[in-house]
């Protein structure tokens, strides 16, 4: 799934840059390394700055336009450090490497760095369906391009070994929803409970059982949870016809 990830870095100026993303993204298991017109490529600064990542410098595709970079991918996700004005999604690291891991499942996928002194355009980012923005220190926000790549690399294997993870994590036990018929006789039951403990005396019928409503629409409880608070109902409707139960004394 990671060889659907690309890498892709927009004219990049310095081969110490290309030579640091390289390392970033062999730690992190990406291997898809694509370069824009970049003005100095291949070097000894950037093999010296991969650090043994030689082989993803070995195999960069380098390609003279954004256009021929991006050609067979299905999902493109730019980088800015301004959120500039185009109406793109705008996530952080974290909700980005959630969605390039779910297309990379099945589509090729490019995530693109701009040039270090300018970014990405607008024109650039108009190629995009995602915009990705690391939250840095608003008085120093200054990141450099390998470190940026190293940031978004780490979100992806996070996001890549949580997905794996999931798999094989034991399936919790769970009961059959409630359904809606028997959440109907459910609303009917605490409606009577209501009314005779006084509870709705003062106050909206309508309004209170439709708060009630939405409370267990958002819970949505299963047969059992229904069953337990059915026979809470019941115990309190008992305890009301017996005079109000057995109250509890402290020595």
């Amino acid at each position: 799934m990671l060889d659907n990830i690309s890498i892709v870095l927009v004219n990049p100026s310095h081969p110490g840059n290309i030579g640091s993303t390289a390392r970033a993204m062999k730690t992190m298991g990406l291997s898809q390394l694509c370069l824009v017109a970049p003005d100095d490529f291949p070097s000894g600064t950037a093999t010296a700055l991969a650090s043994g990542a030689d082989d993803i410098l070995r195999n960069a595709k380098v390609c003279e336009t954004l256009d021929e970079a991006l050609a067979d991918c299905q999902f493109v996700v730019g980088t800015s450090a301004r959120v500039r004005g185009v109406s793109l999604p705008l996530v952080d690291p974290r909700s980005c490497a959630q969605s390039i891991v779910q297309e990379a499942a099945n589509n090729k996928v490019a995530l693109i760095f701009g040039r270090e002194d300018s970014g990405l355009s607008n024109e650039q980012l108009r190629r995009c369906h995602l915009q990705v923005h690391i939250p840095t220190n608003e008085d120093f926000s200054s990141l450099n391009l390998g470190a940026a790549v190293q940031v978004l690399s780490y979100e992806i294997r996070m996001a890549e070994l949580l997905n794996k993870d999931a798999l094989d994590l034991p399936i919790p036990k769970s009961n059959e929803l409630a359904s809606m018929d028997d959440m109907e006789r459910y609303y009917d039951h605490l409606y009577s409970v209501l009314m005779e403990i006084g509870f709705l005396d003062h106050s909206s019928h309508e309004k209170i059982m439709a708060k009630m409503r939405r409370l267990y629409g958002r819970v949505r409880p299963d047969q059992v949870e229904l069953g337990i608070l059915r026979g809470i109902l019941s115990e309190t409707q008992r305890c009301l016809a017996s005079g109000g139960g057995t109250q509890k004394t402290t020595e």
